[in-house]
């Protein structure tokens, strides 16, 4: 069975050495001391590895089960979520107003990356409702609020997101699901949605479900979209559960992976639910939950590739296969460790370097949204608007890589059930698709980011990297900010050439998306290590720790950041690759 322990240690240096928060003047970073957070994260690294971890492969084996309109979640399962509840880890970084801890959202970044690296499908049934939870925060009224966060906050209820239909997916202006008003101000919601992650099951007394619908006089496409609160159980006045809603589900999905986070068919027969937030605005709304859950799935990309990784090395240490062809390494044994071949080695450094990196760049955007939500600082949140598609789609794509890698390094032994390395791979794949499609993340960055006010986000995005290298100009920077400047140089290319031939060729723009979002992850995961560089620099403490880290900075800077030159090729070779085949010839 695999194994995971919490990589505590290395958090703890992106904390303090890299993003310096106890010395922030973000609001309650202040009391983001060294002692404190390793406190936190090691007893969440504990509940990983003690309650989460174990469920992992047994939970993945038994699924969830639909009887009599109930979702069973597997053996083990509802004790594990007593626990969780009643440590308040799903109230870490909550509003204190409704039960919350306060804790920045950073902290509950970190600790998320534990937990999903632990267990992804269990803690995606806390992760979706706290993400409900920001959407109510942000948009409902203070009756609404007053309602619901308490017991979202504690996870006595749970919450949910239903955007998807049968027969559309991306283009919800094709929702056909209808809220009609009611004289006491609620609606009716008529309507089927799939896909719904954590829609039924057996860990809480109520599901809270965000729902899309059209209302009438909200016109075609997606302008007339408005979101609705629709829970499992009516709520009465006081707060008590009442009669069961016109809500069931129909079905859960048999998936590739994440067996143990029940994937419902939900539907909505006139079911009673109150609008959240502004009539036909609902798409603002429900983006406050998209965006957490991007950069949710972001990081589920990575800390899968994590727990991958921790189980390639160590297998990689203990098999015996070949002969170093440099002289034996284990005289007294029939054969070398795995580790000691350079194939072996490079595998294991691009998973380390990828996940160091994600890490990085994730916990550096957790930091931003606490500066754009605790500080106003709306730079901050132009730039994290900027980066989300990429931080989604190019962690999530080179997640799965990693994943794919680490079973690799198993060779036959991977591809066996009972070894765990293909629950990581089959868990890993899902991220690529859910909440927006990685092709969508990249038309989204390039059709609408690049453009956002002007411009003038990704032109802060290149001025901070300017910046960056130009402080940090020094004969010991310099094996990190050259090859930083060189792919940021790639990405200012291909932005460029969006720019001169978007408008007469659509189509240039579109096909080369894909290879920008991949460039501006490279480029981005390359600041990330250029930054871990100069703290491991100037840091005290672990040397062999320290240098690790400048080793491992300098593995990507030699062998992933170049990778930009080649989607920068791509990208300028134009449309004409791409669309030339006929339609009838494939």
């Amino acid at each position: 069975m695999p194994s995971y322990t919490a990589p505590v240690k290395d958090m703890q240096f992106l904390l303090h050495d890299v993003l310096q928060v106890s010395a922030s003047d973000v609001a309650g970073y202040a009391d983001l001391d060294a002692s404190f957070t390793s406190a936190v994260l090691e007893e969440a690294g504990k509940v990983a590895s003690d309650v989460l971890a174990p469920l992992n492969a047994s939970g993945d084996r038994e699924g969830c089960h639909l009887e009599n309109g109930v979702v069973r979640t597997p053996k083990g399962f509802k004790a594990a979520f007593e626990a969780m509840k009643q440590g308040g880890w799903t109230a870490l970084d909550c509003d204190p107003e409704y039960g919350g801890q306060g804790l920045p959202y950073l902290m509950g970044t970190a600790v998320g990356e534990i937990f999903v690296s632990a267990n992804m499908a269990f803690n995606m049934y806390q992760g979706l409702t706290h993400g409900a939870y920001s959407a109510i925060h942000t948009h409902g009224s203070p009756e609404q609020k007053a309602m619901y966060l308490p017991k979202m906050v504690s996870c006595d209820w749970t919450g949910t997101m239903n955007l998807t239909e049968p027969h559309c997916g991306t283009d919800l202006g094709l929702m056909r699901t209808r809220a009609e008003p009611q004289a006491d101000g609620s609606y009716k919601i008529t309507g089927t949605k799939i896909f719904i992650s954590a829609g039924e099951h057996d860990l809480a007394d109520n599901i809270i479900h965000l729902v899309l619908a059209k209302a009438p006089g909200g016109g075609e496409g997606t302008k007339g979209i408005s979101l609705f609160i629709v829970p499992k159980f009516l709520v009465n006045d006081d707060g008590s559960l009442g009669n069961r809603n016109a809500v069931s589900v129909g079905n859960i999905e048999d998936k590739m992976g994440i067996h143990a986070n029940a994937t419902c068919v939900m539907n909505y027969d006139g079911a009673t639910g109150w609008l959240l937030g502004d009539l036909h605005k609902g798409m603002r709304a429900m983006f406050t939950m998209m965006n957490e859950a991007r950069l949710g799935v972001g990081l589920q990309g990575y800390a899968i590739a994590e727990a991958a990784y921790q189980n390639a090395l160590g297998y990689a240490k203990d098999r015996l296969q070949g002969r170093d062809v440099t002289g034996v390494k284990n005289p007294s044994g029939p054969a070398d460790p795995l580790i000691v071949h350079p194939d072996i080695r490079r595998a294991l450094m691009d998973q380390k370097s990828f996940v160091e990196g994600a890490r990085a760049f994730t916990f550096w955007a957790a930091n931003m949204i606490d500066k754009s939500v605790r500080s106003g600082d709306e730079a901050a949140e132009g730039l994290v608007s900027l980066l989300i598609p990429v931080l989604k789609g190019f962690q999530t794509d080179r997640g799965f890589e990693m994943a794919v890698q680490a079973q690799q390094i198993w060779g036959g032994h991977g591809y066996i059930e009972d070894n765990g390395m293909s629950q990581f791979v089959r868990d890993a794949r899902i991220a690529q698709i859910y909440e927006g499609a990685n092709g969508v993340q990249a038309l989204d960055l390039v059709g609408r980011k690049l453009a956002q006010d002007g411009g003038k986000h990704v032109m802060a995005f290149f001025d901070l990297i300017k910046t960056f290298i130009k402080e940090n100009d020094s004969d010991a920077m310099k094996p990190f900010t050259e090859p930083l400047k060189k792919a940021s140089k790639d990405v200012q290319a291909a932005a460029m050439f969006f720019m001169n031939n978007a408008m007469k060729t659509p189509n240039a723009a579109l096909a080369g998306s894909y290879d920008f979002m991949l460039m501006m992850g490279h480029t981005c995961l390359g600041l990330m290590w250029a930054k871990i560089a100069k703290a491991a620099l100037s840091a005290e403490g672990d040397a062999d720790f320290l240098a690790a880290k400048l080793t491992t900075a300098r593995y990507y800077m030699a062998r992933q950041l170049p990778a930009t030159a080649l989607h920068l090729a791509r990208i300028e070779s134009g449309a004409d690759p791409v669309m030339a085949l006929p339609e009838e010839a494939f």
